[in-house]
């Protein structure tokens, strides 16, 4: 078992990665990063994903084409990274449904984001490095992955060694995002 203090090292150190070197990432990592994703918990167990692993050279390039948008430099550096994540929302159960009516919430987002997280966590674990990615063409995506209509893409999440440069991190204060017992 990680320690605290070095589970806390990790999740300190992780950042959005946006410089691959073209070193492929090796299968077995691969498959322990992809494992940290599915054993993520989920709101009634729902599990509401689909994890679309993408490796293959000419699709990761035509995904890339639907994440960037060159009129405004976003996402440019998609391109580089030699896997991609495509994490699709896949349509809850009837408690599901009644829960996220019933209190106003949609659990099924939350999830996502936990799952993601631990992609990014285990990768980091693994020398990944990693980016969480919101700005595609979903569309096109969907396309591409022959992804059902009925479902969403939510996320792009690029994995690769990192050529990156380690940024110290910028957070509000403690103070101010973090009280006890009260807002």
């Amino acid at each position: 078992m990680i320690d605290g203090k070095k589970m806390l090292e990790l999740i300190i150190s992780r950042q959005s990665d946006r410089k691959y070197s073209d070193k492929p990432v090796e299968k077995e990592k691969l498959d322990r990063i992809i494992e940290a994703a599915r054993m993520a918990p989920s709101a009634n167990n729902e599990q509401p994903w689909k994890f679309v692993v993408v490796t293959e050279p000419e699709l990761l390039s035509k995904i890339a084409d639907a994440a960037s948008a060159k009129l405004v430099g976003m996402n440019m550096f998609v391109s580089q990274a030699p896997v991609m994540i495509v994490v699709v929302r896949e349509k809850p159960d009837l408690p599901s449904k009644i829960g996220a009516i019933i209190k106003n919430k949609d659990y099924s987002l939350i999830d996502i984001g936990i799952a993601s997280e631990n992609i990014c966590l285990q990768a980091m674990a693994e020398g990944i490095g990693s980016c969480m990615i919101g700005w595609f063409d979903e569309r096109m995506l969907r396309k591409l992955l022959a992804v059902p209509r009925s479902k969403r893409v939510e996320l792009i999440i690029t994995l690769g060694y990192s050529l990156s440069e380690k940024r110290k991190k910028k957070r509000k204060p403690a103070e101010i995002t973090i009280s006890y017992n009260k807002y």
